[in-house]
């Protein structure tokens, strides 16, 4: 009786709640053998969200839960979310929506114990249209059926699992911060008597627009370029042509996500190009959420590498006739950075393949509890063949938050031959830290590569605040995670010390490029680790698991 009520504690039900708000008529029941039927009214759960009284028959369950977790599922019941009915229709509508509505309606069935896909869609695109908001409880007040019946064994199964996927992330990132710390120790570098490298470089910059267009794929694609301008006459400064580093946006976002990192980049002497992918940035997605046009499409795992190829070539032209660029830019020396799809973008520029098998064997079905498959899955439907995404040109890469453990995989990853920089955040729900960044460095075979671990940031960490016009998903304060600002810093000077070094073949900053830099600059509670080599036995005792596992769950 102790295990069941256990499992009946608050925790399982805020964690059903915020999955999919759950009452949608008058009661939530669940089954729990050999206890029998157990219920919550609807009005009990409106009274403690309104005025943070327990009543009714929530106060048996109120009895078994902290202080801590009622005011979590106070604050969850609260929870408002600004989104538009068209917005919330255009996405449930969508391949990915649809795919997690489906998941969310087998754990809250309807009355004759159905998935409540419909009723959950319903539910939530009626909700967007109250005047009060998208809320849990106006989902559950408009959920089409009698009694919300909560599938309470896969509900519990699903808690177990995430709750040992947790502690599995959190020991191994125990274990990397355990091992930067080794690294350290016979570390003699004064960082003190070095320069700075957070702080910007010698030069100005400026920028220069175009808009490309790529007629053999419809596809507009609007640049900006940040060209280094010398600020004084030193003989120590690099001249042009200056070495060119590309920079990938993630899904739904746009080219100025990572503009601090573009122009400070441009402070140290290199030209950086900044692109938007017409067919996933802010733009499509509005387009999309107004009805204007269909959701990002499978061929954009394609298309992306494309644009960038393209842009690349296009840039090589016009830097022989456009008088801004004529000289400028360097197309021998050429990185990349992108952040999550961006990431996937630039590591299959740097030569990581598409792995078919694996997202075979991880998406049909699709029961991971990695929240990226949604996406990475997508790409299952492209037809299965070799796509010559490589480009030569380019050197060095530097992935943020990348998403990859699938659609790329093991076989994908080794094919990079070019030096990495990934970079996790422990905190990232959306590419989870252990299944897209630390399970897949093993895989890299180049040895010149680098883990970045930035303890408690999460996948919107790195990214700056966009244009007014680009917050197209509204993201819950509590899932963006602590002031970014000192991640910034982070990743200005890697990004400078990674590519100087790599890129430019520049041996002096390859001193920054160790764990005790990491921690000379590391601020809490954004603490920074770096990891020059993990292999998969390290990984399998880290998180006692068992070697070479391709496990894509977390």
């Amino acid at each position: 009786m102790k295990k069941f009520l256990k499992y009946l504690s608050l925790g399982l039900l805020s964690t059903a709640l915020s999955a999919s708000p759950s009452l949608g008529a008058e009661r939530i029941s669940f089954f729990y053998a050999p206890f029998g039927e157990f219920s919550i009214s609807t009005k009990s759960l409106e009274t403690f969200a309104k005025e943070g009284k327990v009543s009714g028959d929530l106060e048996l369950y109120a009895k078994r839960a902290t202080p801590e977790q009622l005011a979590q599922l106070r604050e969850l019941l609260q929870q408002r979310f600004n989104v538009t009915p068209t917005l919330v229709s255009q996405f449930t509508y969508s391949p990915i929506g649809e795919q997690v509505v489906q998941r969310l309606g087998e754990l809250l069935l309807t009355e004759s114990r159905q998935n409540g896909f419909y009723a959950l869609r319903s539910a939530l695109i009626l909700a967007a249209n109250d005047p009060q908001g998208l809320n849990v409880v106006n989902i559950i007040r408009r959920f089409p059926s009698g009694t919300i019946r909560l599938n309470f064994t896969e509900g519990v199964k699903i808690v177990n699992n995430l709750s040992e996927l947790l502690k599995t992330r959190d020991a191994v990132v125990g274990y990397l911060q355990q091992q930067s710390l080794v690294g350290t120790l016979n570390a003699n570098t004064d960082f003190s008597q070095k320069p700075d490298l957070r702080k910007p470089g010698a030069f100005s910059f400026q920028k220069v627009y175009l808009e490309l267009n790529d007629v053999n794929r419809n596809r507009r694609l609007p640049v900006d370029v940040y060209l280094p301008k010398a600020k004084s006459q030193n003989a120590n400064q690099p001249t042009p042509p200056y070495p060119l580093v590309v920079i990938s946006h993630g899904l739904a976002s746009d080219r100025y996500a990572l503009v601090y990192l573009a122009q400070h980049l441009a402070s140290y002497g290199f030209a950086v190009v900044a692109l938007d992918h017409p067919g996933s940035n802010s733009q499509r997605f509005q387009q999309y959420f107004a009805g204007l046009a269909g959701p990002p499409e499978p061929r954009e795992f394609i298309d992306r590498p494309l644009d960038v190829k393209y842009v690349l070539d296009e840039l090589q032209r016009l830097e022989t006739v456009n008088a801004d660029l004529k000289g400028k830019i360097n197309f021998q020396q050429v990185g990349a950075i992108g952040h999550s799809f961006g990431g996937y973008t630039v590591l299959t520029l740097a030569g990581a393949t598409l792995n078919f098998p694996q997202l075979q064997q991880d998406c049909y079905p699709n029961r991971s509890l990695n929240l990226s498959l949604l996406l990475q899955c997508q790409a299952a439907e492209l037809a299965p063949k070799n796509y010559l995404l490589q480009d030569s040109r380019i050197k060095a890469v530097m992935a943020i938050n990348p998403i990859n453990s699938s659609v790329l995989g093991q076989s994908g990853i080794s094919q990079i031959k070019v030096p990495v920089m990934l970079v996790s955040g422990s905190q990232d729900i959306f590419a989870p830290t252990l299944a897209e960044q630390v399970r897949p460095f093993t895989w890299l075979a180049e040895p010149n590569k680098y883990l970045l671990l930035i303890a408690n940031a999460t996948h919107f960490t790195a990214i700056e605040e966009s244009t007014p016009t680009g917050n197209v998903l509204p993201v819950p304060s509590g899932l963006i995670g602590p002031d970014p600002k000192a991640a910034y810093s982070y990743l200005k000077a890697f990004s400078v010390a990674f590519l100087e070094s790599n890129l430019l073949n520049k041996p002096e900053y390859r001193a920054y490029l160790q764990p005790a830099y990491a921690q000379y600059i590391s601020q809490t509670p954004l603490n920074l680790s770096l990891i020059n080599s993990l292999t998969t036995d390290q990984l399998a005792q880290a998180s006692q698991d068992e070697p070479n596992q391709k496990s894509n769950k977390f």
